[in-house]
């Protein structure tokens, strides 16, 4: 469901000799945003995203992460409309993060702060905020970038071992979505999973003790509870079509998710 980083084009390491005079001008234009249909989230995120967003699971067999649903088809995001902008209260943090990012080496170990040079708010005219002052040194705006990037890395662990957990516990299904578009022609969106409830229901005691120690087991209703927002995007995708909901599953009639 995801493109390789998405939305960063050209990505390079930060550099206070190439990037002296470098401006960086972020504000509220999410158009970068316009033809991605999914976005990562961090577990931290969730009590806000699932409140908007369906909050599925993707990833490879390595490792699944969180992710915000943003669209029914691929390049589409029923989120972002060009004359209103962003059409949803919370923005998920990698998303804030744009045009910054983290580059590691192979290990995993070391890790750069980078910057999308095709960003369109980059300038040298001074429009935004500067990266480095007039010797040289970081400015508060980049050490601000630096902090958030920091805290956005270690909830992306926490969000890792999250997501380790249940799969070990062997909780995660496949699922697809099924959307009827604009131009009335059904769409599917495949290669997510979801927590199986029923797989929940017969961990023992100890697990789900283990589960609820470290909020795991409220992240994880969180998410089934966000699995209705399908009708939201069901919606977007057909707006005059009428979207219905089922009480013990996920949406079913304008947008459908089924197990495979």
């Amino acid at each position: 469901m995801e493109k390789q980083l998405l939305f960063y084009a050209e990505v390079a390491p930060i550099d206070k000799n190439k990037h002296a005079e470098l401006s960086v001008k972020a504000g509220s234009d999410f158009s970068f945003t316009k033809h991605v249909n999914s976005v990562p989230l961090t577990a931290v995120e969730l009590p806000a995203a699932t409140s908007e967003f369906t909050v599925v699971f993707a990833g490879n067999d390595e490792q699944l992460l969180p992710i915000a649903i943003l669209g029914a088809q691929a390049d589409e995001n029923l989120y972002y409309d060009d004359e209103q902008g962003w059409q949803a209260n919370y923005i998920p943090a990698f998303i804030r993060r744009y045009p910054f990012i983290f580059s590691t080496d192979d290990k995993g170990k070391s890790f750069a702060l980078c910057i999308d040079e095709k960003f369109s708010g980059c300038n040298y005219e001074g429009r935004g905020e500067r990266l480095f002052d007039a010797e040289g040194e970081r400015t508060q705006f980049l050490n601000s970038t630096l902090e958030f990037l920091q805290s956005y890395q270690a909830q992306f662990q926490r969000t890792q071992a999250f997501c380790q957990r249940l799969r070990e516990l062997d909780l995660f299904e496949p699922m697809h979505a099924q959307f009827t578009g604009r131009d009335g022609e059904r769409r599917g969106l495949t290669g997510f999973f979801a927590v199986k409830k029923d797989k929940l229901k017969e961990l023992d005691n100890d697990v789900l003790a283990e589960l609820a120690k470290n909020d795991y087991l409220e992240l994880i209703y969180l998410h089934l509870q966000s699995l209705r927002n399908f009708n939201n995007i069901a919606q977007k995708a057909a707006p005059m079509q009428a979207a219905e909901s089922s009480a013990d599953d996920v949406p079913e009639a304008a947008g459908t998710a089924d197990k495979d």
